[in-house]
This record gives C-alpha cells, structure tokens and sequence, in this order.
C-alpha cells in the first residue's frame, strides 16, 4: 500500500484533481486541498511546495540524466537525448494513465499554469543538458537539443491529454521516434 506519506500524497493528489474538476484550477485553493484530503495546509506544503506542482511536478529528472549519460557519444545530441530518455521510460514503473491524462489535461485548458510548465521544463532541459555536457557535446549543443527534445514531448503530451486515445507509452514513443527519425 506504500508508505504513510506515499499514502498521504496520493490523497493529497486525488483530493486535488477532484476540486479542479468541480471548481476549475483557479477557483480551487490549498487549503480546500488540505480539508478535502483531511490534512492540514502544512502537510500540504510538506509534499508540493505549491498548489502547481501538484500537476507539473516531474519525478523523472534523476533517471532521464542516468540514462543520457549511459547513451555512446557518438550519435547527435538529440538523439542520445531521445534515446536516454526512451531507456528512462522503458526503466520507469508505468503511471496511471487516467491520472496523467488528468492532470496533463488541466494544465493544457489553464493558461495561468503555462509558466509552472515552463519551469518544470526549464528543470529537465538543465538535466538533459548536464547529461550531454558531460559526454562531451558542447553546452551550446546541448542546450539546443534540450529544448528540442523537451519541445517534442511537452507537446506530445499536452496534445495526447486532450484525447481519449492512444496510449501515453505511444504518444511519448512517437515524440522520441520522430527526434530520432528527423533526418529521414
């Protein structure tokens, strides 16, 4: 059943995507969060550091940098990004579906979360781009093709939550097929 703060955050978590549901992004507050879940706003601060990353908050950015980093140095940056990032996905446990589509489905009909997902993207293109530095691609390189990578899939995610198919493993695989793919 996992831990008691894993218990916790996922209460947290759910309590959260069902007042976004009933009352949007914006007219949902923390500490109605909190009251739904049965805690107090300091727990919830314990868990998010705020109401936003209840919905971007990326997990995966430890594992995304291992994987690039096992990658040989000898193909473009982008696609030893894509292919790091394909070996991460294929080592992570699988997500709720529903749940991400749910939130990812938040944050594409929120204009105001735009900037939380320019963060959390600021973030992992900062990993992707630690990762190729260190195999030797030069930063200006890596940066480039984080952006690019990280472009691909915030957009194969975003437009995959708004419908009610395919699979999110395809719709990542898809993004990572075409980076690699790109030269035809």
């Amino acid at each position: 059943m996992g831990s008691r703060a894993e218990r916790t955050r996922d209460r947290l978590l759910t309590a959260a995507l069902e007042l976004f549901a009933e009352r949007g992004y914006d007219g949902t507050s923390v500490s109605q969060i909190a009251a739904r879940a049965g805690v107090t706003e300091m727990t919830f601060f314990r868990h998010f550091p705020g109401k936003a990353s209840v919905l971007v908050d990326d997990p995966y950015d430890p594992v995304i940098g291992v994987a690039i980093r096992r990658q040989p140095p000898g193909p473009d940056p982008i696609s030893r990004a894509a292919r790091g990032i394909r070996s991460a996905w294929q080592q992570l446990p699988q997500p709720s579906v529903e749940q991400v589509r749910t939130r990812l489905r938040i944050v594409a009909k929120t204009p105001t979360l735009r900037a939380s997902i320019a963060g959390g993207t600021a973030a992992t293109e900062a990993v992707i781009t630690d990762a190729l530095t260190s195999g030797g691609t030069s930063r200006r390189e890596a940066l480039i093709a984080a952006g690019a990578v990280m472009g691909a899939l915030n957009t194969a995610l975003l437009e995959w939550s708004l419908t009610d198919g395919d699979d999110l493993g395809k719709a990542i695989e898809t993004a990572l097929d075409l980076l690699e793919d790109r030269r035809g």
